[in-house]
């Protein structure tokens, strides 16, 4: 079996909140094989954002353990974080907010390159060239600022900034999210070419099951901190087992008007993140609950890959 680019074990990001303490992410594990895009959604809350910003230490960890290429990376500091700095990187889900409106196009894409220390001014001038060619942004563009750019011009910025110090992992959070439609399918399409190519390994953070069904190689369901299911993009949309993610999944809308899939409405209130009891926390939400739901949860391998939290998944399933 080859290692994975990336593994997590067991990770956790916890913030102090008046009242407690909220459990932004908590027990998290996964891997990512090279070349490969691991999909995570869930709605807004979760912690999606959260688990990709504490993986490339934007925010550093609780608890728990992250491994690039089979080193552990978790508590890295100044020299080295730097090095796993260039190793892994984000492109951000406003293009506009994460780019500084001072900089000019050739200025952004070039900041990443005078950071590393390590190329000269002509080697700059020509890997932004190199950069903007590659994402298809028009030379004529170089002296232009982010204001006078569209929303997909700028994430194309952002995606070749991300790209200037030859990265092998970037968590993409929410990248396509405020494009419009057509221009979403142009940078989703910029960012399979690119990972072919390159052999890029992707954390596609999103809330569109659309989008994540057309990306992913394998998907992530959280909820409220936790992964409650795990498993292959294809085997999710036919076998999903967790009823959380069920419900997710009868939310997309259908042009199908003789097969009219039936919406699960789920009832109750949301458990509070901030410092929650043991046990599974959609249990006050699903339909399915029992007494021993509140009890501590394990991850279990329902069928050959397919991971689900919860310890009714062969009962509701049979």
């Amino acid at each position: 079996m080859t290692q994975p680019l990336i593994e997590v074990r067991h990770l956790k990001k916890y913030f102090p909140v008046n009242g407690g303490t909220l459990h932004a992410v908590d027990d998290v594990s996964f891997t990512i094989e090279k070349g490969k895009t691991l999909g995570v959604v869930g709605e807004s809350g979760c912690g999606k954002s959260t688990l990709g910003r504490t993986l490339i230490h934007l925010q550093e960890s609780t608890d728990g353990q992250i491994l690039l290429d089979g080193k552990d990376v978790t508590k890295v500091r100044k020299k080295e974080l730097k090095a796993v700095r260039e190793k892994m990187q984000i492109i951000f889900q406003d293009p506009y907010s994460s780019i500084d409106p001072r900089f000019s196009i050739d200025e952004t894409i070039k900041e990443p390159l005078i950071v590393s220390g390590r190329y000269s001014r002509k080697e700059m001038v020509q890997r932004a060239e190199e950069l903007m060619e590659l994402v298809g942004i028009d030379e004529r563009l170089r002296r232009a600022y982010p204001h006078e750019l569209d929303g997909g011009r700028r994430q194309r910025v952002g995606i070749a900034r991300a790209l200037a110090l030859e990265p092998d992992f970037i968590v993409c959070d929410e990248p396509v999210s405020a494009l419009d439609v057509s221009i979403q399918a142009q940078v989703l399409n910029l960012l399979k070419k690119l990972q072919i190519e390159r052999g890029l390994t992707y954390m596609f953070i999103t809330h569109d099951m659309s989008v994540v069904r057309h990306i992913s190689d394998d998907i992530c369901v959280m909820y409220l901190g936790q992964m409650v299911e795990k498993c292959a993009s294809k085997e999710l949309f036919r076998n999903p087992l967790h009823p959380y993610t069920r419900a997710l999944l009868s939310a997309i809308p259908s042009t199908d008007i003789h097969h009219r899939q039936e919406r699960i409405r789920l009832k109750g209130e949301i458990t509070s993140p901030v410092d929650p009891e043991p046990g599974c926390r959609f249990a006050a939400r699903c339909p399915f609950a029992q007494e021993k739901c509140h009890a501590p949860q394990h991850q279990i391998n329902a069928s050959d890959g397919h991971f689900v939290t919860c310890c009714r998944v062969h009962e509701i399933n049979a």
